[in-house]
């Protein structure tokens, strides 16, 4: 792809950046730091990279320190930070604090999604660090009486229950590697993750509710366990006394288990190597089948340490609210183990942001006083579109400070954030970062170094991180100027040894570092412009994968699950911008013989979609066409099925086999869109 210049105007989710808008917050001032200053102290962060984070870790607890700061590995781009050195991040999330005041502090204030007839929740659960530190400890006894040892692994499908964050703590604090997956995911999704990853016990729950229904998570597990022979046994959450399927010798209740472990259990932390890998957590490709990216534990508590101290401000009387879910990345580092090891209380809720109404997040953060507030911008602007009538029911006096995450925030969602929610007193930020770094890595940074706002803006690079913005050769493009996001030297809490990618360093290489050869470029495969002040500005992602309502959801992996239908021979899956969704997916279909085309079979694919992927995937609209444009060497040209579907240039189409179905797929889609506006 050849880049141009950017237009005077460039937008995100359709409207324009402000890139000259600059505000200050009086009651920050004392954070306050010139533009020149922090550029100046950030050239020094990297030009002494190694000692820089060196500097950052030496503020962990270790038990050896490290030998060395920065080492390759035994794969290209895989890199091993504080070699050496050991550590345990249950420990430093749980036993530290045990040891001090903070023993006693609430770890953990967990709200349910049921409400009574006032609108007051009906479930709440509060767990001190204490008490924290004794559930996890009996559960690694737990895990320990199974077998499972230092190099074992397990899946854990579970909902936003506190039993989540405890699983992966008692995981972690013995060395067994762990993936989680959404609760949203199908069977298919969870057991080709089991598979992949080689799990021997799978962690789940009965039930949970979402939006006031009962969702029966151990029925979809069953189904997984099918395609899963190698699980060899099941713990299962009890959340709301279903009455479900427990094969005898394979499942067990996790209270049964429970009640032969006494409260004064205590599984001593394993010594884990600073690269020893913590969890696989697998993410959404361009091609082939999910990515299980590895991070480590030493280099990755020191990227969470710094970006809660730098990006949160985080302090002992917070109560901080992230409203991800931990199925994502974001939920791992920023609900469990970042706050954790800060010794925050954490605010964690079961459900969706409006129900029973648009005010359920605005009466949490007034009903437990939460300071620090991280949300998306795609709650924030569905929570728009129903005024500013439930915001000001609640008193939000006391925030402090605003951040969103999982894609670009647009201008007027950023200024209702900052003038509705934080009432022009907090800082609102736009961070970003991706499954694949681990934490965040462009951002404003209000605990220490704080420069002016720009609605919409990225910010600049944390310190200790080299990102720029590119053009095809790899080499910088002028200020305001669109380019290819890159990360030019490594940073702790990437991915990690033994192989970065779950067993195909190949493949890591392939996608992150192969785009340009030489440099040693990571590939962010998000477009970019840094302005004339070098904040950066994120445009949108640069590869085949969609982001639709902050989920991470490959274009391939779509196409495989509508490939898959009886019907359908072939088909392409591109992204349509939507005000709210960031994305929505729009799929192009080649049906096979003897199948025809109507609205019947198109609500049975979404269907299929639904029961196959999920219902955050299924395709908004879906086109039956004779054939897809391809190469002339028979790669579909998705970029063409995109450009079209999001109004943009078609480009070069020299390469295509067949000129006609770019013209057929775009007549498909404008047809659908003169009869959609006929009908209203």
């Amino acid at each position: 792809m050849i880049l141009s210049g950017m237009p005077e105007e460039v937008t995100i989710v359709g409207e324009v950046l402000p890139f000259d808008e600059k505000i200050e917050l009086e009651n920050w001032k004392d954070k306050h730091v010139s533009i020149k200053d922090y550029l100046d102290y950030h050239r020094k962060s990297i030009e002494e990279l190694e000692e820089f984070w060196g500097s950052v870790a030496k503020e962990l607890e270790w038990f050896k320190p490290w030998e060395k700061v920065l080492e390759e590995g035994d794969h290209p781009y895989v890199y091993k930070w504080f070699k050496g050195g050991k550590i345990n991040l249950s420990y430093l999330a749980l036993d530290r604090h045990v040891k001090s005041w903070r023993k006693n502090k609430l770890a953990y204030i967990w709200e349910g999604e049921p409400v009574n007839e006032k609108g007051e929740p009906k479930e709440v659960k509060k767990l001190t660090y204490h008490e924290l530190w004794q559930m996890v400890n009996r559960v690694s006894h737990i895990l320990k009486n199974f077998g499972l040892k230092k190099g074992d692994k397990i899946a854990i499908y579970l909902p936003m229950i506190p039993e989540l964050p405890i699983f992966m703590l008692a995981a972690s604090r013995l060395g067994i590697i762990f993936t989680v997956i959404f609760s949203g995911f199908t069977a298919e999704n969870l057991s080709s993750r089991m598979n992949d990853l080689g799990a021997k016990l799978l962690i789940t729950v009965d039930g949970f509710y979402r939006r006031g229904k009962v969702i029966n998570l151990k029925e979809i597990a069953d189904k997984a366990l099918t395609l899963s022979p190698q699980i060899e046994k099941v713990v299962v959450v009890k959340r709301l006394n279903l009455k479900v399927n427990m094969v005898e010798g394979r499942d067990y209740w996790l209270n049964d288990l429970l009640d032969k472990v006494p409260y004064s259990a205590n599984a001593e932390p394993e010594l884990l190597e600073s690269e020893y890998p913590l969890y696989v957590l697998f993410t959404s490709g361009t091609t082939g089948k999910p990515k299980g990216i590895i991070h480590d534990n030493g280099g990755y508590a020191t990227l969470l340490h710094a970006t809660m101290k730098w990006v949160f401000d985080i302090k002992d009387e917070d109560i901080y609210f992230c409203t991800a879910d931990i199925g994502w990345v974001t939920g791992h580092s920023y609900i469990v183990y970042g706050p954790l090891i800060e010794g925050a209380t954490i605010l964690m809720y079961e459900g969706t942001p409006d129900y029973p109404a648009p005010d359920r997040w605005w009466s949490m953060i007034e009903r437990y006083g939460v300071t620090i507030f991280y949300t998306t911008p795609t709650a924030v602007r569905m929570l728009m579109r129903f005024g500013d009538e439930y915001v000001k029911k609640h008193d939000l006096s006391s925030l402090r400070l605003i951040h969103s995450v999982g894609e670009p925030i647009n201008p007027s969602a950023w200024r209702w954030l900052f003038d509705v929610i934080g009432e022009k007193r907090c800082p609102v930020g736009s961070t970003w970062w991706m499954t694949e770094t681990g934490g965040i890595l462009i951002s404003h940074l209000p605990g220490k170094a704080l420069i002016p706002l720009k609605p919409g803006t990225n910010g600049l690079p944390i310190f200790g991180v080299d990102a720029d913005v590119v053009d095809d050769n790899g080499n910088s493009v002028p200020l305001g100027k669109k380019g290819y996001l890159v990360i030019k030297k490594p940073w702790p809490g990437m991915p990690s040894a033994p192989t970065g990618m779950l067993g195909d360093p190949e493949r890591y290489r392939k996608v992150y570092f192969e785009r340009f050869p030489g440099k040693g470029y990571f590939l962010c495969s998000d477009y970019a412009v840094k302005d004339k002040d070098e904040y950066i500005w994120v445009a949108g992602r640069a590869d085949e994968v969609l982001k639709v309502s902050g989920h991470r959801i490959g274009t391939y992996e779509l196409e495989s699950v509508l490939v898959s239908h009886k019907a359908v021979t072939e088909a392409a899956v591109a992204g349509k911008p939507d005000p709210i969704k960031g994305e929505v997916p729009i799929a192009y279909v080649v049906l096979k013989q003897g199948f025809e085309a109507n609205s019947k079979l198109i609500e049975e694919l979404k269907r299929w979609v639904r029961e196959k992927h999920g219902p955050v995937s299924v395709p908004e609209s879906i086109f039956f066409v004779n054939k897809l444009p391809k190469t002339r060497s028979g790669k579909i040209m998705r970029r063409l099925i995109k450009a079209f579907t999001s109004g943009a240039s078609l480009g070069d189409v020299s390469t295509l086999e067949d000129e006609a179905a770019v013209e057929e797929v775009k007549g498909a889609y404008e047809e659908l869109m003169k009869s959609m506006k006929a009908s209203k």
